[in-house]
């Protein structure tokens, strides 16, 4: 019969060994909380790749009313008269945020890591990937770090353009094709290159248009 003492210490030594086998990445020892709070973000994780994996699949369904209700219910706020184009991609989309009047192109990559507010009445183009959540490259464990996405009324984004964390777009600004947004754009400006910078200014300041819907859906 093993004796109480002798017990205790080897359920202790049991005990200390689990705990040392539990260690973060960088090799650190983790606690009680932090092991079991790691099991609750991977299970989350879990969930929420499948739940994009279900929207990707729904991107290609081909029917505008849908793809809408299902995104919506996914808990994208979608505006009046807004509509999104098959295939598009999305990271986390309930915080994603798509005002009225507004078109967003085929194979779009909208980030929901943290907040994305699109306004009323914009016009995204086809293969746009707006990023809100990036590495830090000085950090010496290579850290995420998140930041708000805003495109404020009436901005127009052309193909293939890149926008990058902590970016505002003013209002009734143009993105020339390609280029890669890594600070913010004043209102009624034209940028275009990599990085993007200033080409030139938008001469009808007092914008007051409707997009309506693509033909194919009206």
């Amino acid at each position: 019969m093993i004796e109480p003492r002798r017990l205790k210490r080897e359920t202790s030594q049991i005990k200390n060994t689990m705990l040392t086998a539990f260690k973060d990445k960088t090799n650190k020892q983790l606690t009680v909380t932090e092991l079991f709070g790691k099991i609750f973000t991977r299970i989350s994780n879990v969930i929420l790749e499948f739940e994009i994996y279900i929207l990707h699949l729904i991107g290609h369904i081909p029917s505008h009313y849908v793809r809408r209700l299902f995104y919506r219910l996914a808990g994208i706020k979608i505006g009046r008269g807004s509509s999104i184009h098959m295939y598009a991609r999305f990271y986390d989309p309930r915080n994603i945020e798509i005002g009225d009047d507004t078109i967003i192109g085929e194979f779009a990559v909208l980030d929901g890591r943290a907040k994305l507010k699109i306004g009323n009445h914009v016009a995204l183009a086809s293969e746009i990937m707006v990023y809100n959540s990036e590495h830090d490259i000085n950090d010496k464990d290579f850290k995420p770090i998140n930041g708000p996405v805003i495109i404020e009324d009436y901005v127009f984004i052309g193909p293939k353009v890149v926008i990058l964390p902590n970016v505002t777009i003013g209002k009734g600004a143009v993105v020339a094709a390609g280029a890669v947004l890594t600070k913010d754009v004043p209102p009624h400006t034209i940028v275009a290159g990599v990085p993007a910078k200033i080409i030139g200014e938008r001469r009808n300041k007092d914008l007051n248009y409707k997009l309506g819907r693509a033909r194919w859906f009206r």
